[in-house]
């Protein structure tokens, strides 16, 4: 049995723990609230920007490469977006153990599946199983900005108008909540045309479809298209960025919490033995005082 000594180490350490949990509960609760504000403005403009694309897709019947489907899709690209750091609960093991089965159940379906890691965790995950990357981005969550965003997006337009994928796919956690975010597998390229204002039924009036542009639909469309791109590539690592967050401090919330649980046992065990070694040590005198008549 613990020594009276080693239960009040244990307890002192443990309340240093909960101290350090407390404190980066309240340092990501912070980075939640500026990385959540980011994610609320940014989705009605790339979901406005989309909406777009399709309008002028749906009314001049433009084309473009980066909108039309490979006939047979034989080179797939899978970018998997995790954190650089881990005391964030499941929020990195979600994304691998989804990406793992990912390409365990699709290996076989194409020639090629190559991998492009941005974050530490998964490229260190996948590393440890011998598959290796294309590609690797770290250091996420200190340096996202839309400049970064912007190089990734133009590395992945090179790489597939130059016929080196046929698809490139994205694995990533979608912020719904601070406890709640939600694996996604999303279709980066070819850009998706299908949210066209015209075949939704949300209006009862009808938009004329004859509209008119200036410059040309064609170079307005590109100029879109590019735009659009480099977006949902920083919405998506918005998104990263503010479930990471979300989830540690939840985590770090749960830790806290458990950490009281085992000051409040660890404390009652102490004062337990501490009441036994008293009531020895006044039965010993007591004995010995009777003893001495």
């Amino acid at each position: 049995m613990a020594s009276l000594k080693d239960i009040r180490l244990r307890i002192e350490s443990t309340k240093n723990t909960q101290q350090i949990t407390r404190a980066m509960k309240l340092t990501s609760a912070a980075k939640l609230r500026r990385a959540q504000n980011n994610i609320t403005n940014m989705r009605p403009y790339a979901l406005s920007l989309r909406q777009v694309i399709s309008d002028i897709v749906a009314t001049q019947k433009v084309s473009h490469p980066l909108m039309e489907p490979r006939q047979q899709v034989k080179k797939v690209l899978l970018v998997v977006l995790t954190s650089d750091r881990g005391l964030c609960g499941g929020f990195n093991s979600n994304i691998n153990r989804f990406a793992d089965n990912y390409i365990r159940e699709n290996k076989n379906k194409y020639e090629v599946m190559d991998l492009f890691f941005i974050g530490r965790k998964g490229h260190d995950y996948f590393v440890r199983k011998g598959i290796l990357p294309t590609e690797y981005i770290s250091k996420l969550d200190k340096d996202i900005s839309f400049d970064l965003a912007s190089k990734v997006a133009d590395k992945l337009l090179k790489q597939y108008l130059a016929g080196d994928y046929d698809e490139i796919r994205l694995i990533y956690n979608e912020f719904k909540s601070a406890i709640s975010q939600i694996v996604t597998c999303e279709t980066l390229i070819p850009i998706s045309t299908e949210s066209s204002s015209f075949t939704e039924q949300r209006n009862k009036q009808q938009f004329s479809k004859e509209l008119i542009f200036e410059p040309s639909a064609e170079s307005i469309i590109e100029d879109l298209l590019i735009k659009h791109f480099d977006l949902q590539v920083y919405r998506t690592m918005s998104e990263s960025v503010a479930a990471e967050h979300g989830a540690r401090m939840t985590a770090m919330e749960n830790a806290t919490n458990n950490a009281k649980t085992v000051i409040d046992s660890l404390t009652l065990t102490y004062n337990k033995l501490r009441q036994e070694k008293i009531t020895t040590e006044l039965t010993e005198i007591t004995s010995g005082a009777e003893a001495l008549k």
